[in-house]
């Protein structure tokens, strides 16, 4: 598939550097420096992040600022964090999150 990403802008300018590569549930993604998650899923074809809590309806980027919960997904088995406003890095994975995200709990002897 053919990115979807702006290449020319008559007004923005895009520095974008070398690409890197991250892992959306378990598939490899270009993406590059500076640029948010969900930027990066969404020229990629990525459409739904995820699912509401209660329906289970599917959940895609919507305010892009970090002010809803559509784009909560799974950042290094983090849960609830929010990808529209994270900036990618290399060989993180991120994952759908379904429903309520839920923190391993980790108890030490």
């Amino acid at each position: 598939m053919n990115s979807l990403r702006i290449e020319e802008h008559p007004v923005l300018s895009f520095e974008r550097g070398e690409k890197i590569t991250f892992f959306f549930n378990g598939r490899e993604i270009d993406a590059y420096p500076n640029e948010t998650i969900a930027a990066a899923l969404h020229a990629s074809g990525v459409r739904k992040l995820g699912e509401s809590p209660v329906l289970h309806r599917p959940r895609g980027l919507f305010c892009a600022i970090g002010n809803c919960s559509s784009c909560f997904m799974i950042v290094d088995n983090q849960p609830n964090m929010r990808v529209c406003v994270m900036k990618v890095k290399s060989g993180m994975h991120v994952e759908e999150q379904k429903g309520k995200g839920e923190l391993e709990l980790i108890v030490e002897n």
